[in-house]
């Protein structure tokens, strides 16, 4: 069709028509001023490509994996709660958009489907994103991801206290629909609710989890463990060494704390802390093939997506996000081509360049 999209930002603009305010704003808000939320956009831009010619491009390999599962291209589905405020079908459509598109989805906590019916649609790997929320429901959670057949446990480390964006505080937004996960266990909403709802901070903060915890997390299942939100080497460090699998570089797209660094700025020393002794991820930001070469030729195995699966959902559902995907394919492919470069596993150094006065300086004493 002639008017079909032809980038992300194309359907960030008709999904923003297409939503009633208050859910746009909820899925478009960040934290306080949105400062981090800008900035992981705006680091990427100030990092440039270096292209290399005269090579030749037939023989071109996007495919790669994540903990050994195969995905047809080093982009992942983020997780993200309530996919249905964008669409009826939810996690549903979602997960078989991932799976049309031969790549891996991270299904959130805060889901409107449960996590059997998102395995019952799936086609590709899933990974489950962990809210813990006291250590029965953890216990409940993971015992039934490992059992509907995911791949990974996903533990969120960056909301120890409840972060309602000042958007949703405006609106007096409120999310509504209900989380499958839950369902039917009669549970007051403040014992099973994310971390940034609203109104008001009404978020139970039971035994928020902590290092020492990571053991008895362990000994609940035989899936890897990948902790999701590390901001910096030294967290980056600890993780590396207690033996988690991998670590996802996040800043929850600036949603929990602002005046943060973005995401890529804090790969370096991510890449550097875990000595290649886990695997290392990134979200927050991504909206072009070229941004996901950026992170690849920094150490990154695979990148994720958040907000544009809703605009991909609002825009066309299934479909929608489908489409989203498939033109970030199209355009890793094609900056691969520009930059003479055969396997996004085996990239070439100097890829990028970075500037003197990008990325994270000296820390205060």
């Amino acid at each position: 069709m002639a008017n079909d999209p032809i980038n992300l930002y194309d359907y960030e603009a008709r999904a923003k028509l297409a939503l009633p305010h208050d859910n746009w704003d909820f899925i478009d808000a960040g934290a306080m001023d949105e400062i981090t939320t800008k900035r992981n956009r705006s680091a990427f831009d100030q990092l440039s490509i270096r292209p290399r010619f005269m090579r030749s491009v037939e023989e071109r390999k996007i495919a790669t994996t994540m903990l050994g599962q195969d995905i047809s291209m080093p982009v992942f589905v983020c997780p993200a709660g309530s996919h249905g405020i964008a669409h009826p079908d939810a996690e549903v459509a979602t997960a078989r958009a991932a799976g049309r598109s031969n790549t891996l989805m991270m299904l959130s906590t805060s889901s409107n489907c449960s996590m059997e019916e998102v395995a019952e649609a799936a086609t590709g790997p899933l990974w489950f994103q962990l809210y813990h929320r006291g250590k029965a429901l953890t216990e409940m959670l993971v015992h039934r991801a490992e059992e509907a057949g995911f791949k990974a446990i996903v533990l969120t480390i960056d909301t120890p206290v409840p972060s309602p964006k000042e958007r949703d505080l405006r609106n007096k937004f409120e999310r509504t629909l209900e989380l499958g996960n839950f369902r039917d266990l009669n549970l007051p909403r403040n014992e099973i609710s994310g971390t940034d709802e609203t109104p008001g901070w009404d978020v139970s903060r039971a035994d928020p989890i902590t290092w020492k915890d990571l053991e008895w997390l362990r000994g609940l299942t035989s899936l890897p463990l990948v902790l999701k939100g590390v901001r910096v080497g030294e967290d980056a460090k600890i993780a590396a060494e207690m033996g988690v699998e991998g670590v996802l570089v996040s800043t929850h797209g600036g949603r929990q704390l602002d005046q943060t660094l973005s995401s890529i700025e804090t790969v370096p020393e991510i890449v550097e802390a875990v000595k290649g002794n886990c695997e290392v991820y990134l979200d927050s930001g991504v909206r072009r093939g070229s941004d996901v070469l950026k992170a690849l030729a920094m150490g990154v195995k695979a990148v994720g997506i958040g907000r544009p699966l809703y605009w991909g959902l609002a825009t066309e559902g299934e479909d929608g996000v489908h489409n989203v995907l498939e033109l970030l394919r199209e355009e890793v492919g094609r900056v691969m081509d520009f930059c003479g470069q055969s396997d996004v596993g085996n990239l070439e150094k100097n890829l990028i360049n970075i500037p003197n006065n990008w990325g994270p300086g000296s820390t205060a004493p």
